[in-house]
């Protein structure tokens, strides 16, 4: 079982079913998500607290905390995007095996410490 995080970008693809996100993505493995991407995710979709929905949603996924410690590692890069800093530092601090993107430009970087960038965890 991998453990798997996965960006604002698919992880709000999941909630709404976008053509190029998996529903069972994450069978046999376990997933992260940011609270940064919790908070993106009620604000692109405009969602009124509180929604059973999004709540039962979430529930699925481990809740990476933002800390100040992890703010700070953001501020460093390794990219000019302060959310994508974010979202890639929560990964580490998960100790997550994959980071799981639609971001080109993240994707390009291959991985970030120990965890591996993709774009799908295959079969």
């Amino acid at each position: 079982m991998a453990r798997v995080f996965l960006d604002a970008n698919y992880f709000i693809g999941l909630v709404n079913r976008t053509p190029e996100t998996e529903v069972d993505i994450l069978e046999g493995h376990k997933g992260y998500v940011s609270a940064l991407s919790c908070h993106i995710l009620c604000y692109v979709n405009k969602v009124k607290l509180p929604d059973k929905k999004i709540q039962s949603f979430a529930e699925d996924f481990l809740i990476v905390n933002l800390t100040d410690s992890m703010v700070q590692k953001a501020f460093g890069g390794p990219t000019i995007d302060m959310e994508d800093n974010i979202q890639l530092h929560s990964a580490a601090e998960a100790e997550c095996d994959f980071f799981l993107t639609s971001d080109k430009k993240l994707l390009a970087m291959t991985y970030f410490g120990k965890t591996k960038i993709v774009s799908t965890l295959g079969k």
